[in-house]
């Protein structure tokens, strides 16, 4: 008989519906607004429109798997890329991340939130797709409403599949009384029918645009026809795949149907308050009122921006004694997490983007004009873009560390912009017009469209923001990139199955781990 205390494992408890949701309050549309505030009893929630919008946003918390907490997206999979290294502390600073950075990442050291995580967020909007059929609210609301926890949901499966590749296809709120240790993987060919037309059915009932300052954050038909892309992408579509783009994208260089223009300066796409710019299509919301603190950090009630602390530089100070020591940047002291690679600080050399990408913290030392403590695998470069600065600190309650407010963009137009590029194999006239426009908007010269220009192209523009890792195995460039580093074809393309997950369960572990 199976171990009943094993009623804890994820899947099953995360898509129980009595604990499927934490409870928010909000008193407007704008989700960087609404707190977490505990939890509730689900049977007797969701009967009208405030209660399905508090669970839509429950929906929308997660993510801030992306960006927030230790065990974020955007660092551990730019550790696993060519460009960055695992950095922290030591070589034992976070075991999951150091293994990954190496590949000797096995089912032990996998950390578990990278599964529980995506299928808390889907479990939420399985319970608010189940119940929002029957609450009090006008019907164009309840369809908007079913439209964005589809795409929410497709969202999560995608991270999923992509990430595990073979993971079970769960639909519907887990009761206590269903059989959730016999949970089979779907095929991943199924998954992907699944989210993808989920999306293509949704749209329609999404809003076109984000029609004010109070939606900002959430689902339009612009953000899910760029996220059902991406999935076409992925899912090898390609022609499915740049047409969905092309309706994103519009002419390249210009502003499309959807409002996305490319923004004048790339550098002014880090600045911390420079939220939502007509750039960005999915945008993860990060603030410091939640005041975030050691006690629920990485719980999923935290708002803060994890990256920013985690790639801060060790120690970091600025030498006063120096002349004109006041125009020197003034960082706030992290823990020198993803310090960037030898070798893309020499491929970005002459490249306008270089400085807004790329702290050379290595020269100022040199120069005597900063101190800072090495880091594992330290360079002296950092990601300039998510680097904490001084000025960016909180000054209300909560760890300071875990309240930098700086927003995480997810996809923004330059990358659906290569996307398609690439969708399009790299050929032709509008391949090479939107190669053309992310370069033209940082000064740069047309220079022939090809597969090897969109990928070197990629790998400048969209430097550290998670994606190279994904792009590497995408193209199946990895094993040349990173077997240096310890990469196995036929293995790690993807990750291993928590071990956790796995146990007296019909789950079975990813091969060749």
């Amino acid at each position: 008989m199976k171990n009943k205390r094993l009623i804890y494992k994820s899947v099953a408890v995360l898509m129980l519906a009595g604990i499927g949701f934490s409870a928010v309050s909000c008193n407007n549309s704008n989700l960087e607004d609404v707190q977490n505030t505990g939890t509730f009893d689900t049977e007797n929630y969701f009967k009208n429109e405030e209660q399905s919008f508090a669970g839509l946003v429950a929906t929308y918390d997660l993510l801030r798997k992306y960006s927030g907490g230790f065990e974020n997206n955007v660092t551990f999979f730019n550790a696993a890329s060519d460009d960055f290294y695992s950095g922290g502390g030591s070589s034992t600073d976070g075991a999951g991340i150091q293994g990954f950075s190496n590949f000797t990442i096995n089912p032990i050291i996998m950390p578990q939130s990278y599964w529980k995580d995506y299928y808390q967020g889907i479990a939420r909007a399985n319970l608010l797709l189940e119940r929002i059929p029957n609450a009090n609210m006008n019907d164009q609301t309840r369809k908007r409403f079913i439209a964005e926890a589809k795409v929410l949901r497709s969202l999560y499966y995608f991270e999923l599949v992509r990430i595990f590749r073979n993971v079970p296809l769960i639909l519907q709120p887990i009761k206590f009384n269903d059989d959730y240790y016999n949970i089979k993987q779907a095929k991943p060919e199924d998954v992907y029918t699944q989210i993808e037309n989920d999306i293509t059915s949704s749209i329609s009932d999404l809003m076109i645009t984000a029609s004010g300052s109070n939606e900002k954050g959430r689902i339009t038909q612009g953000t899910a026809r760029a996220i059902l892309g991406k999935i076409y992408l992925y899912d090898k579509k390609y022609n499915l795949a740049a047409a969905q783009f092309e309706m994103v994208n519009g002419t390249p260089g210009g502003t499309s149907q959807y409002g996305y223009k490319l923004v004048n300066n790339f550098a002014d796409l880090w600045k911390i308050d420079n939220k939502f710019t007509t750039e960005s299509i999915l945008e993860v919301m990060h603030t410091n009122l939640g005041n975030s603190d050691w006690s629920f950090w990485g719980s999923g009630k935290d708002e803060g921006n994890s990256i920013n602390v985690m790639l801060g530089i060790i120690s970091y100070g600025v030498n006063t004694t120096q002349p004109n020591h006041e125009l020197v940047p003034k960082i706030y002291s992290g823990w020198g997490f993803n310090p960037i690679t030898t070798d893309l600080f020499n491929f970005m050399q002459g490249d306008p983007r270089l400085d807004a990408t790329i702290f050379n913290a290595k020269k100022l030392k040199d120069e005597n004009k900063i101190t800072y403590s090495p880091g594992f695998r330290d360079t002296g470069y950092f990601l300039n873009k998510y680097l904490p600065r001084t000025t960016d600190t909180s000054t209300l309650p909560g760890a300071t560390e875990l309240n930098f407010r700086q927003n995480y963009i997810a996809i923004r137009l330059a990358d659906t912009y290569l996307m398609e590029a690439e969708a399009l194999g790299g050929t032709g006239a509008r391949a090479q017009a939107l190669l053309d426009a992310v370069r033209t908007r940082v000064g740069l010269t047309s220079i022939p469209v090809s597969m090897q220009a969109i990928k070197d192209e990629r790998r400048r523009e969209l430097a550290g923001e998670g994606h190279r890792f994904f792009d590497l195995v995408r193209w199946g460039d990895a094993p040349a990139k990173l077997g240096s580093r310890g990469f196995t074809s036929g293995k790690n393309e993807i990750l291993p199955i928590p071990f956790n997950e796995l146990t007296n369960t019909a789950l079975v572990q990813n091969p060749g781990y």
